[in-house]
């Protein structure tokens, strides 16, 4: 039986668990065992924190696994790539886990293989800005190595920066915050696969927020609604920037926005599956891509298996901030209870501050076959907006 080590073990990463187990693999977790979901469901469980990347490598060498993996998180995957070098896995370059994981190297690989970029600087705890020449207010202030939107804020005027890059280098591991031109236009997000610098696109998804200042993210849904030409923009686009990125094997997770002029700007890439159940609900429930399976077979070195023809479903995942969001929930479950095909436990609302993606509520995650009816949800959602 063939061994996969998984990075991280909460409800995000329980599906790639419960993918490894089901394709017949024996699957070692690490991770903190407070709010471990995968401590039940793994074959064989670590608490071990996943940022113990030392201590997890001796427990590999005995394991010898045939595979490393995680989805959904920055931190996860550095110690996926840290220790699958070590371990003569397959995996990215160093220079790709780098560039993928710091907004700041993100931004400079981009610059020197002439990818679209805002202007941008970075500071660090001196707290000493310098504007580039032209860069102009308002700015996107957030950590140079966060991902979940922690500490991203909107910036208008000069009087708002200090307290915007403050809360970004205190929440920065490296203690750094990149400040960079705010690029206006609607959000979304690319999954793809990639197979020794072979790159697919399995579905583009529309992001909802809160919006400024600091753009929380309440939704997603695919398919995007964008037209298959614009599609096509946004693919080439992106497979330039995966290469400037050196991203080659494995999930990539791309965030862009399509700006007032139709231009397709790219906010960052991640070299791994998008988090928010995007890369292991939505892609799925929409297209019928198996897209954890894929994960899994890159990381063990295989031609990943994609449908030629994908489905063409409505999926969507709504997360909860409040009571309002708890009402519309109920709504949505009283008239439409077959189209929840999941729902997350749901803390007690009200007991903190929304503050990032971490703190929210819970989630709920519908499909429909037809645009229609997806209309409707998003009509008890957003009443008098379309959201398509």
């Amino acid at each position: 039986m063939k061994k996969i080590v998984i990075i991280g073990a909460n409800d995000f990463q329980n599906p790639l668990i419960l993918k490894a187990r089901e394709m017949g693999y024996q699957t070692h977790v690490f991770a903190w065992k407070e709010g471990a979901v995968g401590e039940q469901t793994a074959d064989y469980f670590y608490p071990v924190s996943i940022v113990e990347k030392e201590e997890i490598l001796k427990e590999c060498k005995k394991i010898k696994p045939d595979a490393v993996a995680s989805i959904g998180s920055d931190l996860a995957n550095i110690t996926v790539q840290y220790l699958a070098v070590r371990l003569g896995l397959c995996t990215n370059s160093d220079n790709c886990i780098l560039y993928s994981t710091n907004k700041f190297e993100m931004r400079s690989a981009f610059v020197r293989n002439d990818i679209s970029a805002p202007l941008f600087t970075v500071v660090d705890e001196t707290r000493k800005i310098e504007l580039p020449r032209n860069m102009t207010f308002p700015l996107i202030v957030k950590p140079t190595d966060r991902s979940g939107s922690r500490a991203i804020t909107k910036v208008f005027k000069e009087e708002e920066l200090d307290v915007a890059v403050e809360a970004a280098i205190s929440n920065s591991f490296e203690k750094k915050a990149i400040l960079e031109e705010y690029i206006d236009g609607e959000e979304f997000s690319c999954e793809g696969i990639s197979y020794n610098g072979q790159h697919t696109f399995l579905a583009i998804t529309r992001k909802y927020t809160t919006g400024a200042p600091h753009f929380i993210e309440t939704g997603h849904m695919e398919p995007s609604g964008l037209s298959p030409k614009m599609e096509a923009r946004v693919f080439h686009e992106l497979g330039m920037a995966l290469n400037a990125l050196e991203i080659r094997n494995g999930a990539s997770h791309s965030e862009f926005r399509i700006n007032s002029r139709q231009e397709v700007k790219i906010i960052e890439i991640g070299s791994r599956m998008g988090g928010d159940c995007i890369g292991s609900h939505l892609v799925p429930l929409s297209t019928g891509q198996d897209y954890l399976k894929m994960v899994i077979q890159t990381a063990l070195g295989e031609r990943p298996e994609i449908l030629k023809e994908p489905l063409h479903h409505f999926a969507r995942i709504q997360f909860i901030f409040g009571a309002g969001d708890m009402e519309k929930y109920r709504n949505i479950k009283e008239k439409f209870p077959e189209n929840i095909v999941f729902t997350s436990e749901i803390g007690e609302i009200g007991s903190h501050e929304v503050v990032d993606s971490g703190s929210r509520f819970g989630f709920y995650i519908m499909k429909t076959g037809d645009l229609t009816q997806m209309q409707e949800i998003a009509g008890i959602l957003a009443p008098g907006i379309n959201q398509n």
